[in-house]
């Protein structure tokens, strides 16, 4: 089997929402880092010419990689990634190997075992 490495690079408040719009899409877990800083094209400023930033997690989702567009799509429309910039970024990257995934991988080929009855 096959994983794919979903990053996710989203203001905090918007990350119970992308982790629910994941799951729905077929995501089994997700690790999020939080108080991660990044910067766009343009630095924010406010008073006094300082900068400002917001709050931002990384959510990172292994997952099998038939699944992986589709989820990687559902996380971008919810977080209206492509609608409103600043708001985010997605990415996935393919996994060459991956350890302590064993209850994934079954969990995973019974799902596709039940699909193909």
């Amino acid at each position: 089997m096959r994983f794919k490495l979903i990053l996710v690079f989203v203001d905090d408040d918007k990350t119970d929402a992308l982790l629910d719009a994941a799951r729905d899409a077929g995501a089994t877990g997700a690790t999020i880092i939080n108080n991660a800083r990044g910067e766009g094209l343009n630095k924010t400023r406010g008073i006094f010419g300082l900068e400002i930033t917001s709050s931002r997690d990384v959510l990172l989702f292994l997952v099998e990689e038939h699944r992986c567009r589709k989820i990687l799509e559902k996380i971008a429309e919810v977080g209206e990634f492509d609608d409103s910039p600043g708001t985010g970024i997605a990415l996935q990257i393919d996994v060459e190997d991956a350890l302590g995934v064993k209850h994934q991988i079954k969990k995973l080929a019974m799902q596709f075992d039940d699909k193909e009855d």
